[in-house]
């Protein structure tokens, strides 16, 4: 049975509003050292709105990264108690955190077809045929 429009517009008011308090409270309320830069880039809300796993994307390297997790970890009682306060709501989900790596992961894709391409621009150039096509045998 497909989900009511009301309760899907519901989660995901729901989701935007975990996102912005989160990004806010990253930006400038959790002063754990643990914490390197880094964004929210999703959250994504279990079915019955119990619990709710926050993706971030961190600036830095693995160890960063790991540390960041931690910090934000051992905040979340901080974090649910925010955002209650914040949203004005009874129960907020439980809160895990979980790291994106989405967009390193798609610089290196961009990186490595670039260098496909520049391989088969060089390869062409040696062969002569700059256009890339196969040349027309001759009658």
């Amino acid at each position: 049975m497909p989900e009511q429009r009301a309760r899907q517009y519901h989660r995901d008011r729901v989701r935007g509003t975990f996102a912005e308090e989160i990004t806010a409270m990253l930006e400038g309320e959790l002063s754990d050292p643990r914490i390197a830069p880094c964004h929210v880039t999703e959250v994504v809300l279990a079915p019955g709105g119990k619990s709710c796993r926050v993706f971030i994307a961190v600036v830095g390297t693995e160890q960063e990264e790991q540390s960041t997790l931690d910090g934000m970890m051992a905040a979340r009682g901080y974090i649910r108690t925010e955002i209650r306060d914040r949203m004005g709501v009874r129960h907020v989900p439980e809160i895990t955190f979980a790291i994106d790596r989405s967009e390193k992961i798609t610089a290196r894709m961009d990186e490595l077809l670039h260098r496909v391409d520049k391989r088969r621009a060089k390869m062409l150039k040696k062969s002569g045929n700059p256009t890339g096509a196969n040349p027309q045998p001759k009658p």
